[in-house]
């Protein structure tokens, strides 16, 4: 098989003929849902209700001889489209620039929850992530219906526009493009209602609302706060800058991943908030001034929209909590969830016992942590449990070679154990910087001078500034770099967080290769092989001792699923986000960056004579193709197997999974299409040279049409690409999964 079926099986605490992981079984989420009238569909042959979609390699699953793949995959023609198994469609919900409350549809639409409110119908809350720099600036003025002066400004490169003077025109401009630019950011809530079709329909009702980048800037809808890092954002005298709003908040933006919780309220992560903001801080968890970090356009990336309008950077990087059915709720930042480059998050809520919120910093190097409340739940479907989160303690995970771990709290009490530059791919670690008058990081890359840190700092208290409030504020304001100086174990971006109903919590770990911020410890994230780095990417299973929430130990299992059917791989590269429907099976979208999908290779060894290498694992993804949907079968005869559901558009990610309650509707985000080539410019395409691999490792040359930009979703000739939401479902309106 094409994947390492056995070992996944055990893995997943089953064997071939049970029904596995009850651990996995999708834990109940709030409202409910109206099945529609007729038969459950009679599933495929090999078990599942629908047909794998062909991929641009082979897989194992499909059982063909190697003649066989060589002939079906010499030529592979690559679509700008949603590709399904036959009998499915998708219907498009909403795509960027469509109407939302007094505002509009954001931009690189990310997490998905549905909160049913009713049979057929709820409210549909939606992250927007970032903006794709060239594409959202190309297609701008066709999409919102307005210029703005993105060339001019772009060729000034960086600006401190926060040191300008009010009323100067070049401020005026950069002000008015970094509002649009946070606009399409943050989170946005629409209403939906299911028709007799089965399609959903938007019911735009009083709800309807975003919360972006910008809100409370001019609207008085600020984002509140929570917890200890308010002792920080209120002291008088700060180190840093101070925006003069106290505890107030301008809103959300590059919201990532989240999670539903229990109680109906939804957790939307703010991630990459370093493109817009400075990210280390003073030893008082206080900002730097927004000069730190100038403004600027460019085709490849935008940076700084915090520089223009003047936001304090210690405010941002949380996980914000909003309750969509409240049209007056702009959302809640509970700071003892820490601040860093939050991706998912995963819900252990039990009646009686302490509430634990799992989240991962996805970041080369970032971290595992964990939310433990201090007084317990009483139901878990009361929304009173907001309050938990006011209280507690965060937490990081330390994993242990031998698949054991152990929870160390980010307090002031906490010692001062750094983890060693020797200890993780790339052999570098971030930290705070020692001379604490000048705040900030430092990058170390001798063990030495890490234990000379240690030397300097006894405890986590002794590195930042403040009472005793107001320096557990500052270590969760600093927490990724605090985890670090505590011996916290650097991972491999954990990507996606998510709870079976006996707590068991699986993780998606996507890359384990190095890069500017770090990299994973080698002692844990290694390739089937033995491989550091190794590129393809994790699933990782946690069992906190005793499965009691508030446990101070764990247990943990990894298997790389990641790469090529050949080396034992499924097939993918990069698994992302997680969803798990009520028969216990896996989906799993895939994060191939951009800038490697469908790239040729045309050999697998470069360069000449004696400096001949193989391509590296990053270079090989292009092989993979666009990113793609898979369904992963946990029970009966096919348990184990990875079967591929869906291929995204062009240059796009799938993300944000999410099922409805009676499994008919699968709502996916489809961010950044054209992200690379922008608009499709009439129907262009070129030939690429791919050196593919049968199942058993015979190489062969594959012919691929690849289309040079995206003109979904309208697919038009010419048209402009647009993330959008979709809504999955099978075309007789039957349940989707097994």
């Amino acid at each position: 098989m094409g994947m390492k079926r056995r070992n996944f099986l055990l893995f997943l605490g089953a064997s071939a003929g049970s029904v596995a992981l009850n651990s996995l079984a999708s834990p109940p989420r709030p409202g409910t849902s109206m099945a529609f009238s007729g038969e459950a569909l009679a599933a495929t042959p090999n078990g599942m209700s629908f047909s794998p979609v062909k991929l641009p390699i082979p897989l194992g699953i499909e059982n063909l001889s190697k003649d066989q793949q060589i002939s079906d995959y010499s030529r592979f023609t690559v679509q700008d489209d949603m590709v399904l198994p036959d009998g499915f469609t998708y219907d498009v919900i909403a795509a960027w620039g469509d109407s939302v409350g007094n505002s509009r549809f954001g931009y690189n639409n990310d997490y998905l929850s549905f909160v049913e409110t009713g049979p057929n119908e709820g409210f549909l809350t939606v992250n927007f992530e970032y903006i794709s720099g060239a594409t959202w600036a190309q297609t701008y003025p066709q999409v919102i219906g307005k210029d703005l002066p993105l060339e001019e400004i772009k060729g000034k490169g960086e600006i401190d526009v926060f040191a300008l003077e009010e009323g100067d025109e070049l401020k005026e401009k950069c002000v008015a493009i970094a509002k649009e630019m946070m606009t399409d950011l943050g989170i946005g809530i629409i209403s939906l209602r299911r028709n007799n079709n089965g399609q959903w329909v938007r019911t735009n009702s009083n709800a309807d609302r975003r919360i972006n980048g910008i809100s409370g800037l001019e609207d008085g809808n600020y984002v509140s706060a929570t917890g200890p890092a308010i002792a920080v954002f209120t002291k008088e005298n700060k180190l840093g800058y101070d925006d003069g709003l106290g505890s107030r908040i301008i809103g959300t933006f590059d919201n990532c991943a989240g999670g539903t919780s229990p109680w109906g309220t939804v957790f939307s992560a703010e991630e990459n908030y370093q493109n817009h903001l400075y990210e280390p801080v003073m030893a008082d968890g206080s900002s730097y001034s927004p000069s730190k970090m100038p403004f600027k356009l460019a085709d490849d990336s935008e940076h700084g929209g915090g520089n223009a309008l003047g936001y304090a950077s210690n405010k941002y990087g949380w996980m914000v909590e909003v309750d969509p059915a409240n049209p007056n709720d702009y959302g809640t930042k509970h700071s003892w969830l820490g601040r860093y480059r939050h991706e998912a998050v995963g819900f252990n809520v039990q009646a009686g016992k302490r509430l634990a919120i799992y989240s991962g910093c996805d970041r080369r190097g970032g971290h595992l942590y964990k939310f433990v409340s201090d007084n317990t739940v009483r139901t878990p479907q009361d929304k009173a449990n907001s309050r938990l989160l006011e209280n507690g303690m965060l937490y990081g995970a330390k994993f242990y070679p031998n698949g054991t771990g152990k929870w160390v709290a980010l307090t002031p009490d906490t010692p001062v154990d750094p983890i060693l530059p020797s200890q993780v791919a790339g052999g570098m670690i971030t930290l705070p910087n020692p001379n604490r008058e000048e705040g900030g990081i430092i990058k170390v890359t001798d063990d030495a001078e890490a234990k000379t840190f240690q030397r300097q700092f006894r405890t986590l208290g002794d590195i930042y500034q403040g009472n005793n409030t107001e320096k557990q504020g500052a270590i969760l304001i600093d927490a990724h770099f605090a985890a670090t100086a505590a011996g916290i174990t650097t991972t491999a971006r954990p990507e996606d967080t998510i709870i079976g109903p006996d707590g068991t919590l699986f993780i998606a770990f996507t890359s384990g290769s190095p890069g500017g911020d770090g990299g994973p410890d080698t002692d844990i994230f290694q390739g089937p092989n033995g491989e550091t780095p190794y590129e393809y990417g994790w699933i990782v299973k946690l069992i906190e001792d005793e499965n009691e929430p508030a446990a101070m130990s764990f247990r943990w299992e990894s298997l790389a699923l990641g790469g090529e059917p050949a080396e034992g791989g499924a097939g993918f590269a990069n698994p992302d986000n997680l969803e798990v429907d009520q028969g216990g099976n896996v989906w799993m979208v895939t994060d191939i960056s951009t800038s490697k999908q469908n790239n040729a290779i045309p050999s697998r060894i470069e360069g000449s004579n004696d400096n001949k290498t193989p391509v590296s694992q990053s270079a090989l993804r292009g092989l993979f193709g666009n990113n793609s949907i898979w369904f992963i079968s946990t029970s009966g005869d096919n348990a184990g197997e990875a079967y591929p559901f869906g291929i995204g558009p062009m240059e796009t990610e799938c993300t944000g999974p999410f099922f409805t309650q009676d499994q008919q509707t699968l709502f996916l985000a489809v961010q950044h299409p054209g992200e690379v080539h922008g608009i499709r410019q009439n129907g262009a395409s070129e030939s690429r040279k791919f050196a593919v691999k049968t199942t058993d490792g015979e190489e062969f040359m594959q012919t691929r049409t690849v289309p040079l930009g995206s003109n979904w979703p309208g697919k038009g000739r010419n048209d402009p690409p647009k993330p959008a939401v979709v809504a999955i479902r099978r075309l007789d309106n039957q349940s989707i999964s097994v």
